[in-house]
């Protein structure tokens, strides 16, 4: 077993150094390889690995294709991807990982044209596929995406999604196609949306279950009868699901409870939902700005609340409760002071010690 560090040096290290079953003429498994980054990726890949190892397998996976490494943790550390990590955990070749900084690259192509791939998988990748690639394997290259396409197309359709409250949404398998997301589906699975969860745990659902679909698909999409039944996508329907940018974390308490809460769930995990409050000492009349991060709230259920002050927090039932649009009430269950440990609203409203706390625009 190499060294850690040995291992991502030379997963660092861009070459064109193949294995002999991967280039393997004899062999009779069909080559795939795999596209994807984050930690929901990883799910998809340990699929593909374990349906390559079961016995009668129609392929293997011949490459791995993912994000360059990168600084994650506090101390910037670069790691490589979590797509990258799980496969050198599970003994993948560490020079069959590739990492080009785009799918574009020539140096990149060539290796895979070298691989002569018959297919390739993306999972949340991560970058735009130019047609040089889509045109390397003979059957394609099959998208899992967690959403009921034509519906939120593009990169961010799961918190999308729940910003938007929906009550269903699902997994797409499509085959890819140079305008974003828009390829022919060759399957998909609904699922109902718990008005409680969160952006992390529906997405990782939606891989999970997107990573069944695919291995039940993977011998029509081998003997081609996938792509004739599947269904172009009506652009007229199309929705889009843009990137999320930082700017939009903030709370505006003007919005009804609702829009909050779906916001909240919608940002979970990054880039999270930020709020602005005053906390205001009683005898001394010092005023102190909070930036709390809002982890978890519910719609609170109690209506025409009594308020003397239409912005005071008040602390009722272990929640924090924030008067908001509409007449409406948002319960702040979870918050996070910067560089603090996420806390109940109990605990972070007990260490205020009295103090009267008001909301901000």
């Amino acid at each position: 077993m190499q060294s850690s560090s040995l291992m991502l040096r030379r997963f660092c290290c861009f070459n064109a150094t193949f294995s002999s079953s991967a280039l393997n003429p004899s062999s009779k498994k069909k080559q795939l390889v795999f596209l994807g980054s984050p930690q929901v990726s990883a799910s998809v890949l340990d699929a593909l690995f374990n349906a390559s190892s079961s016995p009668g397998s129609l392929f293997e996976v011949a490459a791995i294709v993912t994000q360059p490494p990168s600084g994650r943790d506090r101390g910037r550390k670069v790691m490589p991807s979590p797509v990258a990590q799980h496969a050198l955990d599970r003994s993948f070749p560490a020079d069959l990982i590739f990492t080009p900084e785009r799918a574009g690259e020539e140096t990149f192509l060539s290796s895979l044209r070298t691989l002569q791939p018959e297919l390739c998988i993306t999972a949340a990748y991560g970058n735009i596929l130019p047609s040089k690639f889509l045109n390397i394997p003979p059957l394609g290259t099959v998208n899992i995406h967690p959403s009921l396409l034509p519906l939120y197309r593009g990169a961010a359709p799961v918190q999308r999604a729940l910003q938007d409250g929906v009550k269903e949404t699902g997994v797409s398998l499509a085959f890819t196609v140079r305008p974003l997301d828009a390829g022919p589906i060759i399957a998909c699975e609904r699922m109902e949306v718990d008005d409680q969860i969160k952006a992390p745990e529906l997405l990782a659902l939606l891989f999970s279950e997107g990573s069944k679909l695919l291995i039940h698909e993977l011998p029509s999409i081998f003997d081609g009868s996938a792509r004739a039944k599947a269904q172009a996508q009506d652009d007229s329907k199309a929705t889009l699901a843009p990137k999320i940018s930082p700017e939009e974390s903030w709370l505006s308490f003007d919005q009804e409870a609702l829009v909050l809460h779906n916001k909240v769930r919608a940002f979970a995990g990054w880039p999270g939902t930020r709020a602005r409050v005053e906390a205001i000492d009683n005898k001394s009349g010092q005023r102190s700005i909070l930036e709390l991060k809002i982890i978890t709230t519910r719609v609170c259920s109690t209506e025409n609340i009594q308020r003397n002050e239409v912005d005071v927090v008040d602390f009722v039932k272990g929640a924090l409760v924030f008067p908001c649009g509409g007449c409406t009430t948002l319960e702040v269950l979870e918050v996070q002071l910067p560089g603090k440990k996420v806390v109940s609203a109990a605990s972070f409203w007990n260490g205020l010690r009295g103090q009267k706390l008001k909301k901000l625009q």
